[in-house]
């Protein structure tokens, strides 16, 4: 018999499980590329051509370690939100600082409040650290803030997660609300408020920084991987006071964030006519794929991010015959898991031609059922 290296009880409870099963992997199992990428909320209309030559150029020094303090990146995005560069940590995307935030507060049985159904990544790493999550129900398709409270008053729990505006329903709450809502909360749990979708959210959606500023209990979380087109290359930022933030620099990976990486953040920064075309395109798409929805009986849900979700009608199982059938078309797409969020599918907005396809594939899909 082999003899296995000793895991821990905790790593050994765990089931072998990711958060998403990537369109990749379902390429292999397929034995063909999908022909249209709607699923993963990416933006499809890729990096501005000045990031792309900003990558380009820094490419020979790829052997080279990145900044580990991202230095540059860092003090560019504090210029850019109006706070000190000690108030701002980067990370490998936001997946990665979810992980950070909870390795830094939760231990085996810790309770975690989130929503059922809201971002896996974010229960994965809570579950990766023994702690116990607390689910709440979505309402009217969106995050409850009432029973997020209520829940995080009951169970004495150090730590809420909410994304507005959300994934993975696209809806939102307005600023005034979530202020209301940080403000509601007990000084000893830590608000993760994952913005990752805040570049292509109305404004009252979107708190303005110092709305929430000098609150220990806040942290807010944004990406390049959306609005900026840079999801491949995996760069997150998270900010709140200084003395919150530091936390973050004595677990990190200090050698995370890529050269390029970082080369194709500030680029990306310093390129507003592109980040202003691709809110553009975005909003369009979101037309376009609702428009599409309601020509093919589906209902839309109003959504602030680069994504529809679609009510199918008839419950989980017409909602999962419908992404099968549009998957095994090419059409590579994703759909809520819990109920009753999953009588819907969910569209990522794309380029034209994807959503072409998308529009032609439906209802050869919906004819099938």
């Amino acid at each position: 018999m082999p003899v296995f290296p000793r895991f821990t009880p905790l790593a050994e409870s765990l089931p072998p499980t990711v958060p998403f099963v990537g369109p990749e992997t379902q390429e292999r199992a397929r034995g063909a590329d999908f022909r249209a990428r709607l699923g993963a909320n990416e933006n499809g209309f890729g990096p501005a051509p000045s990031v792309i030559a900003a990558i380009a150029e820094a490419a020979p020094l790829s052997w080279r370690y990145g900044d580990p303090e991202n230095h540059e990146l860092r003090q560019a995005l504090a210029a850019r939100l109006g706070v000190a560069p000690e108030s701002v940590v980067v990370g490998e995307g936001i997946d990665c600082l979810l992980g950070l935030i909870v390795r830094l507060i939760v231990e085996p049985g810790t309770p975690v409040v989130t929503s059922l159904g809201a971002y896996p990544t974010f229960n994965f790493h809570v579950a990766g650290f023994g702690g116990r999550l607390v689910t709440v129900p979505y309402r009217d398709d969106r995050e409850d803030l009432d029973a997020l409270r209520e829940a995080v008053v009951r169970e004495q729990a150090p730590l809420v997660y909410l994304s507005n505006p959300d994934n993975p329903m696209g809806t939102w709450h307005s600023a005034a609300d979530l202020v209301a809502f940080a403000r509601a909360l007990p000084e000893t749990t830590l608000l993760v408020l994952d913005e990752a979708y805040c570049e292509t959210a109305p404004g009252d959606a979107v708190p303005a920084i110092d709305a929430l500023s000098g609150m220990a209990n806040v942290v807010r979380f944004r990406t390049f991987s959306k609005a900026y087109g840079l999801a491949g290359l995996r760069v997150g930022y998270a900010f709140g006071v200084p003395e919150t933030v530091a936390r973050f620099h004595r677990v990190r990976n200090h050698f995370g964030v890529n050269r390029l990486g970082q080369v194709a953040a500030l680029a990306a920064l310093d390129d507003a006519p592109w980040l202003d075309h691709v809110v553009r395109s975005v909003s369009a798409g979101r037309d376009r794929l609702s428009a599409i929805a309601r020509d093919n009986g589906l209902v839309p849900i109003g959504s602030a991010t680069n994504f529809v979700s679609m009510d199918c009608g008839g419950g989980a199982p017409r909602a999962k015959a419908i992404l099968e059938g549009l998957v095994g078309r090419g059409i590579f797409i994703r759909m809520p898991g819990p109920a009753p969020l999953n009588r819907c599918i969910r569209v990522s907005v794309g380029p034209e031609p994807d959503l072409a396809l998308f529009a032609q594939i439906l209802p050869e899909v919906l004819a099938a059922l």
